[in-house]
């Protein structure tokens, strides 16, 4: 079913001014970008690489900060951080689908499984264990596999083909999105005289409410404690988190990150795609790793940390290589020559 509502009830609702509308009750019908909006759909603004973009827009009202206002001429929602109003209208247009309690007729379901059938949707193929406890609310997608004595929290929501192993526990709010394995064996092997033996692993993974998982990221249960992911954590697609690992309150990690065993981070930290954190590592609060870094030590102290080096020519590339392996030697021979001119 479409959504409808009007400029001056969407400004109420996201916490914008609307200014420069000579109607606030035309209906507005979704929301797009500066270049396809129509008189019937809104857009935002907060990058000045689309400038030129928000010139020429058609779109019945544009999102946006009060010191772009001038660059707009069509009516303007005026708020301080327009990709949050961005956010909010998405959300209004496109409010999340409405599933039906009950169980899938091919799902499988223990009859020690405690839920509330009125209140819980079990699609096609899922398999839920003995000893499971699913809050109201809840959404098992298909071929979701949901272990023994897991427990998920009300209003969570599985998509499809997420496997939760035993001793997970989720908390309220939570989304994990399709391909996502909560609570496998931690990466723990002793080394016997060049032979690998496997080391049992006995903690859990807790994740707190209102946390996001994306599609086939991979959270390891603890060896002895419990890995746990704090409240509102955003996790993006194919993220590796080792055993006994703790991440705090309102992080938020991008795809294809790696972290190793034992590590820390703190609350309120954003990790670039791509960026490898080794083990037994703590990241303070507030703590910005971008894109592509290497993380081998503690960071103590909140900031913006960034490691590697930009793409280039690959000749230049190799130019520049070979004089890193000698920068050590380099830097010894200018101390020396500084300390002559003393």
């Amino acid at each position: 079913m479409k959504v409808s509502i009007n400029l001056t009830d969407l400004a109420t609702q996201i916490g914008a001014k609307l200014e420069g509308a000579s109607n606030g009750d035309e209906p507005i019908l979704g929301i797009t970008t500066l270049t396809l909006a129509s008189k019937q759909e809104v857009s935002f603004f907060s990058n000045s690489l689309y400038r030129e973009q928000l010139a020429k827009t058609s779109a019945a009202a544009v999102i946006l900060a009060s010191k772009n206002r001038h660059f707009c001429k069509v009516p303007k929602l005026v708020m301080d951080n327009p990709y949050l109003g961005y956010a909010l209208t998405a959300r209004l247009f496109n409010p999340p689908p409405r599933y039906l309690p009950g169980i899938h007729p091919t799902a499988w379901v223990s009859t020690d499984a405690i839920f509330d059938e009125s209140t819980v949707s079990i699609g096609p193929q899922a398999v839920i264990e003995a000893g499971a406890i699913l809050g109201c609310d809840v959404v098992i997608g298909p071929s979701c596999v949901i272990g023994q004595g897991v427990k998920i929290g009300n209003n969570s929501q599985l998509i499809a083909n997420v496997t939760l192993c035993a001793g997970t526990q989720l908390g309220q709010r939570i989304i994990i999105h399709p391909g996502a394995v909560i609570g496998s064996d931690g990466f723990g092997n002793a080394n016997d005289a060049g032979k690998w033996v496997k080391v049992p692993q006995l903690g859990g993974v807790i994740i707190h409410d209102a946390v996001e998982i994306g599609a086939n990221t991979t959270i390891d249960k603890g060896a002895l404690e419990d890995t746990v992911i704090g409240v509102g954590v955003k996790l993006d697609n194919q993220i590796q988190i080792g055993h006994n690992v703790q991440i705090g309150e309102h992080t938020a990690i991008a795809g294809c990150v790696g972290i190793a065993g034992s590590t820390c981070i703190g609350r309120y930290c954003m990790i670039g795609g791509g960026v490898g954190i080794a083990g037994h590592l703590e990241l303070v609060d507030h703590v910005h790793v971008t894109g592509g870094s290497i993380v081998l030590q503690s960071i103590r102290e909140p900031g913006v940390y960034s490691s590697g080096t930009p793409l280039e020519l690959n000749q230049r590339w190799h130019r520049n290589y070979h004089r890193f392996k000698h920068l050590d030697e380099m830097a010894r021979r200018l101390q020396t020559i500084e300390k002559k001119k003393d």
